[in-house]
């Protein structure tokens, strides 16, 4: 009797080892995004500092104002006669046209008076130098 296919017992094998395969995966891919979100914030703050500092050329002072979600309909560009603004009250020639917004759940936040500022944010992994948790982006670079 010669008989061809797979016994069950191979089946089971091969379905069992797909899954645990599929399962790394999946929690790699997790990882990987965290990881994607956490380079996003820290491009976002050094693109935004970038914008301040080109203000501060030219105007003297960074935008004064205080504990601002950046990124919120009402803080969507970066001008000169206002700071942080919404998008239609940008002009024509903005610092910043599209202010970004935290990719995730976590917020940033500007604060300044005038001669330094500040924006908070949250690291959701270690991404050296920085460690997970909040962070604080000023003229001096990026710490927590």
């Amino acid at each position: 009797m010669n008989k061809k296919g797979f016994t069950l017992i191979e089946l089971l094998v091969v379905i069992a080892i797909i899954g645990l395969l599929s399962t790394l995966a999946v929690v790699a891919l997790g990882s990987a995004r965290t990881k994607a979100r956490d380079s996003k914030r820290l491009s976002d703050i050094k693109q935004v500092q970038t914008a301040l500092e080109l203000y501060y050329t030219d105007q003297n002072a960074y935008p004064s104002q205080q504990g601002i979600v950046l990124g919120a309909s009402t803080t969507t560009c970066l001008n000169a006669a206002s700071g942080f603004t919404d998008a239609a009250s940008c002009g024509s020639s903005p610092y910043m046209g599209l202010v970004p917004s935290d990719p995730g759940s976590f917020e940033y936040r500007y604060s300044s008076t005038g001669t330094r500022f500040s924006i908070t944010g949250s690291l959701e992994t270690n991404v050296s130098p920085l460690n997970a948790g909040a962070f604080t982006a000023t003229q001096d670079g990026i710490t927590n």
